[in-house]
């Protein structure tokens, strides 16, 4: 279960989502505030346009002093940095806002055009 301040913090980042949302990214509304379902279409100008992807971002109880875990729900693209089982790799994580990370997405399919 959430904490109180993961709880209020995820409630007023769904919120700026649904007010402010990132250009090809949709938040699939659920019921379960600690498990977001997130369509994301390809970069245009790459392999992935025209392709739309799902993320499963799951955040912990601790959130935002623990990181989410963000992986996409199969069947996950082709790339490098993109595991066959949808985890995604990142290095070393430290909590940011789950947009920003969001945000970065279109930066990673677009690094490597094949």
């Amino acid at each position: 279960a959430l904490s109180k301040i993961a709880c209020n913090r995820l409630q007023k980042e769904l919120v700026e989502w649904q007010v402010n949302p990132p250009a090809g990214f949709k938040h699939k509304v659920t019921d379960n505030l600690q498990r977001w379902i997130i369509e994301v279409n390809g970069a245009p100008g790459t392999i992935y346009a025209n392709e739309t992807y799902q993320l499963q971002v799951d955040f912990p109880e601790h959130y935002p002093m623990e990181a989410p875990q963000v992986i996409f729900i199969p069947p996950a693209p082709l790339h490098p940095h993109i595991y066959s089982n949808g985890h995604i790799c990142l290095g070393m994580f430290i909590p940011l806002v789950i947009c920003i990370v969001i945000l970065l997405y279109p930066l990673l399919l677009t690094a490597l055009k094949f």
